[in-house]
C-alpha cells in the first residue's frame, strides 16, 4: 500500500472504490491500524471513495517522538486529503480518531460533510493517560495490552468466539513502535475539546457500544449535549472496537447517516429513490420494526409501504434542511395533538433508542400541553411512560 508525506509526517494510507464517489476518510483508534475499518470498506466501498490511514506512529506510517497534540493529528488529516487532491469529505474516526474528527471538524469545517463519532470522548482522565505514557516508555505494552484488549476493547463473549481477531488486534499493537504510541497518547492525556466543539457545523452522528468501558456511554452522551443537532446511537453487545464488534448494525446505522449526505441521491423533494427511504426509515425505526412492517401489510398493503417509504422517509426525513432530532421532537408534538397512540409508541421508542435524552422529550410534551391541550397531553404522558417501562 502507498505513503504520502503530508504535514511533514510520512502516511501508510489505502484509497478504495469509484474515483467520482463521495470520500470517507476512517481514522482509527490509538493502538489499532487501517486493518480495523476491514469491515466498513467492504461495506461501503462499492459506492464511495474510501480513504483509510495509520496515524503516526501506527503500522505503515513513521513513527514521532515528539508528543503530539489533537491539532497535529488533524492536520496530519487534512495534508493528507491535500496529497491525494481530495477537496471535502466525510469523516468517520472511533476513539482517538473520534478526537480526531472533531478536531478536524473544527479547523477544516470547509472541507468536511458529515462527521461520525464512534466509541470516542471530548475529554479523557488525564492522570491516567499520562500513567499509560510513562508505562509504555519504560516497560513496552506488555503490562497493560491485555486488559486493554479484553474487556476495553472487546467484550468477553466476543473475544471467546472471535479469538483470532483479538488475537490480530494485540499483534498489530504489539508491532506498534512505543515511541510513536506514546507521542500519541499525548493526545489523549491533553485533549481539552468540551469547550471547542459547540462550534462544529457539520451534521454528526454519535455511534457508541452499550459496553464500552474505555468511553463509556456518558462520554458519547456529553458530545452530543455540546454538538449542536448530533445524533447519537448505542450499539448493544459492544465494547469499545464498536466497528469490529457490530459491523452489520454499524455499518447500518452509518450508512443510513451518510445517504442523507449524498446530494446526488437525496435531493430535498421528488424522485427520493425506495432504497433512499428505506435506510432512513430502517436507520431511524430499526431495521427489525420496518421488516416486520413490510411483511406484515402482504400484497395488499404492499404499495401503501412502497409510498410511505419513497415519500415519508425519503423525502421529508430525507430532507436536510432539518436534522432528524428536530424531525422526531415534530412528529411527537404532532402525533400528540392527532391523539395517534400507536403512531406515538412509535416514534418516541425510537427517539429514546437514538440518543434523545428523557427530559428534552418531556419538554416537547410540556409544550404540546399548552398547545394541543391538557387531555391529549395526559394521553401522551401514559404512552410514553408505557414505552419507557417496556421491558428491554
Amino acid at each position: 500500500m502507498p505513503h504520502v508525506r503530508a504535514n511533514g509526517v510520512t502516511l501508510h494510507y489505502e484509497l478504495t472504490g469509484p474515483a467520482d464517489a463521495p470520500v470517507i476518510v476512517f481514522a482509527h483508534s490509538i493502538g489499532a491500524t487501517l486493518a480495523m475499518w476491514d469491515a466498513q470498506i467492504a461495506a461501503f466501498a462499492g459506492r464511495y471513495r474510501c480513504l483509510r490511514y495509520d496515524t503516526r506512529g501506527h503500522g505503515g506510517s513513521e513513527a514521532i517522538a515528539a508528543p503530539a497534540t489533537v491539532d497535529d493529528l488533524a492536520d496530519d488529516m487534512a495534508g493528507l486529503l491535500d496529497a491525494l487532491g481530495i477537496q471535502r469529505a466525510h469523516v468517520v474516526g472511533l476513539s482517538l480518531g473520534g478526537m480526531t474528527g472533531q478536531a478536524f471538524a473544527l479547523r477544516y469545517p470547509e472541507r468536511l460533510d458529515r462527521l461520525a463519532l464512534l466509541a470516542t470522548s471530548a475529554e479523557m482522565d488525564k492522570a491516567a493517560w499520562h500513567e499509560r505514557i510513562a508505562t509504555v516508555l519504560r516497560d513496552g505494552y506488555e503490562p497493560f495490552i491485555d486488559g486493554v484488549m479484553v474487556p476495553r476493547w472487546f467484550t468477553p463473549a466476543f473475544a471467546k468466539a472471535h479469538p483470532n481477531v483479538v488475537a490480530g488486534f494485540r499483534a498489530r499493537m504489539m508491532a506498534n513502535d512505543t515511541a510513536g504510541y506514546a507521542a500519541c497518547a499525548n493526545v489523549i492525556a491533553t485533549l481539552d475539546l468540551p469547550g471547542r466543539i459547540s462550534a462544529i457545523t457539520a451534521p454528526t452522528i454519535i455511534i457508541v457500544g452499550a459496553e464500552d468501558p474505555a468511553t463509556p456511554i456518558a462520554m458519547s452522551e456529553r458530545i452530543r449535549s455540546l454538538v449542536p443537532h448530533a445524533e447519537m446511537v448505542v450499539i448493544p453487545k459492544a465494547a469499545h472496537i464498536v466497528a469490529v464488534e457490530q459491523p452489520d448494525l454499524v455499518n447500518f446505522y452509518l450508512g443510513a447517516f451518510l445517504a442523507r449526505g449524498d446530494r446526488h441521491d437525496a435531493p430535498p423533494t421528488g424522485g427520493a429513490s425506495f432504497d433512499h427511504g428505506l435506510a432512513n426509515r430502517s436507520g431511524w425505526l430499526g431495521p427489525d420494526y420496518v421488516a416486520r412492517a413490510r411483511s406484515k401489510a402482504g400484497a395488499f398493503g404492499a404499495p401503501w409501504q412502497d409510498f410511505i417509504t419513497r415519500v415519508a422517509w425519503g423525502e421529508v426525513w430525507g430532507d436536510p434542511t432539518l436534522p432528524w432530532k428536530t424531525r422526531s421532537m415534530l412528529t411527537l408534538a404532532m402525533m400528540t395533538a392527532l391523539h395517534r397512540e400507536e403512531e406515538f409508541k412509535l416514534h418516541f421508542r425510537a427517539a429514546r433508542q437514538n440518543g434523545i435524552p428523557d427530559d428534552e422529550l418531556r419538554a416537547v410534551l410540556m409544550q404540546a400541553g399548552i398547545y394541543a391541550g391538557v387531555p391529549a397531553t395526559n394521553a401522551a404522558f401514559r404512552w410514553a411512560r408505557e414505552v419507557m417501562e417496556e421491558t428491554p
